[in-house]
């Protein structure tokens, strides 16, 4: 490691000084409390257990389990030895899973025991893993983590650079397969430091940690409370009632969450006259009547931010009040401009492709070197959304460019052409469109249009519960629509735009 670079483990090791006695990270399931020292001692002796079991520099490590202390010791453990951490979606199909690990080829596996017998059933074509282990203490068929663990710690250190890869996370598929995001370490620890300095975070913050480490969200809000000094309360799964209960035992100051998280958390705070007034941060996707009740019940801000996994979860930041309705303004280590087709500035007012540059930005999709080259081309990270400035500099977002359109509901990221490739195998089906739609619960629902072969007939339920076993249950249509009106362009294929006019009202 040169004398500038700095990684994720060097703030593990300024933490276990500065910060030595106090405490770091509580789970909530078992009640297990360990000081930022405390986290240092395991990270080491992690990190060292790793290497003895042949994890070199470069290597990546697969993860897909629930949140953990043992997860997050997982991210300092590779940060001291140069690895890359693959966080995989635990909703994703075991096709899907299967997808990711033969892209990134890991070299060992953590998995909780509720997911052990999915990659059981996968092992024969991941012949690239050498060793799997049980991501939580004990039980299940893997080997124990507890063995990585049972030494001094004194694993052989590693030329690590701030530039070098950290993280892998799996993005939305575009055009039917996901591209694997590739952060560095310097990408998460200027995430960090915007985060920490746009919500004033001190060690006498307290977070609440429900989103899954394997959304950047999740991530970045856990490791910016750890830089911070701060103190993260983990939820291995997100129950509104035991969230109510946390924020008022805990003091919790600080959380992220996705549409209809919060509205459940203030309903509950309603129904057991619990007193959440410290929760003086909320940050997400949210609703603009969910945020203004959670700021009239706490005295708290929302913040509302643009970004993505590939720009290290933000780009634009802003406190809701400052302008309702917008992301705010670009954060200080970033320029982000808005262009025409043709890469062109546009004036403000006018709508444009929203482009980053700066060193936020990731260091490319693994193994697609024609997709990031075609993402970074004319030196700017080209995000595929749109969006406007006003004249005061507050972006407004505008949705996707047509080639990328993408559907949130309740803060997942789902393609539409993923959804039809996988409505298109069912027999019935002769063409299909599926496009995002308003939803009370989760902001935004999977609506599938489709027209089915002559002579064909099947329920709404019966081709959603086909989707669902095919890819993740989170991807599947809430909403189905049969019709024979279904428009084409000259070419035979469907004219999405006018059947997203047709069909996309009310539900």
């Amino acid at each position: 490691m040169g004398i500038y670079d700095f990684t994720f483990y060097n703030v593990i090791n300024r933490n276990a000084v500065i910060h030595k006695d106090k405490d770091a990270w509580l789970d909530v399931i078992d009640g297990r409390t360990l000081t930022f020292f405390q986290v240092k001692n395991k990270v080491d002796r992690l990190a060292c257990g790793l290497q003895k079991a042949g994890v070199q520099k470069g290597d990546r490590i697969a993860v897909l389990g629930k949140n953990s202390l043992e997860y997050f010791l997982l991210y300092g453990a590779a940060s001291a030895i140069g690895a890359i951490v693959v966080p995989l979606n635990w909703r994703l199909s075991p096709a899907e899973v299967e997808f990711n690990l033969k892209d990134c080829e890991p070299v060992i596996l953590f998995a909780d025991m509720e997911y052990q017998n999915l990659i059981k059933g996968l092992k024969e074509h991941l012949i690239f893993i050498k060793a799997y282990y049980n991501l939580e203490r004990e039980g299940g068929d893997f080997q124990e983590l507890n063995l990585l663990l049972d030494n001094p710690g004194d694993f052989k250190p590693e030329e690590i650079l701030s530039d070098d890869g950290f993280i892998i996370m799996y993005t939305a598929a575009v055009a039917g397969r996901p591209r694997g995001a590739l952060l560095s370490h310097e990408n998460i620890l200027l995430g960090n430091m915007h985060f920490s300095y746009r919500y004033h975070l001190s060690p006498q913050d307290v977070h609440l940690s429900f989103l899954p480490l394997f959304h950047a969200g999740g991530l970045f809000m856990a490791t910016t409370s750890f830089h911070a000094g701060a103190l993260n309360v983990n939820m291995k799964n997100f129950n509104p009632g035991q969230a109510v209960q946390l924020i008022e035992e805990k003091k919790v100051s600080i959380l992220m969450e996705f549409t209809p998280m919060l509205s459940s958390i203030l309903d509950e705070c309603g129904k057991a006259n619990k007193n959440i007034a410290s929760l003086r941060i909320a940050t997400g996707i949210e609703t603009p009547e969910t945020i203004e009740r959670y700021q009239q019940m706490t005295g708290g801000t929302f913040y509302c931010l643009y970004g993505q996994t590939e720009t290290s979860c933000v780009a634009t930041f802003g406190a809701y009040d400052d302008r309702k309705g917008s992301s705010g303004k670009t954060i200080p280590l970033a320029e982000v401009r808005l262009v025409d087709d043709y890469d062109h500035p546009v004036p403000a007012g006018d709508i444009g492709e929203i482009t980053m540059k700066g060193p936020m930005v990731f260091k490319g999709y693994w193994n697609l070197p024609e997709d990031t080259a075609y993402t970074f081309r004319e030196g700017w990270h080209h995000t595929g959304d749109l969006g406007r400035f006003d004249e005061d500099g507050f972006l407004w977002y505008a949705g996707r460019k047509p080639e990328k359109e993408l559907i949130k509901p309740g803060g997942e990221n789902v393609y539409p052409a993923e959804v039809e490739k996988v409505i298109l195998q069912h027999p019935a089906v002769e063409k299909t469109v599926v496009f995002g739609v308003p939803d009370p619960k989760w902001k935004e629902g999977i609506k599938a249009v489709c027209k089915l072969k002559k002579g064909e007939s099947i329920k709404e339920e019966d081709l959603i519960d086909f989707v669902g076993a095919r890819i993740a249950r989170f991807k599947k249509p809430q909403y189905v629509a049969f019709v024979t009106d279904f428009p084409l362009l000259e070419d035979g294929s469907p004219d999405r735009a006018r059947i997203k006019k047709q069909y996309g009202g009310s539900q």
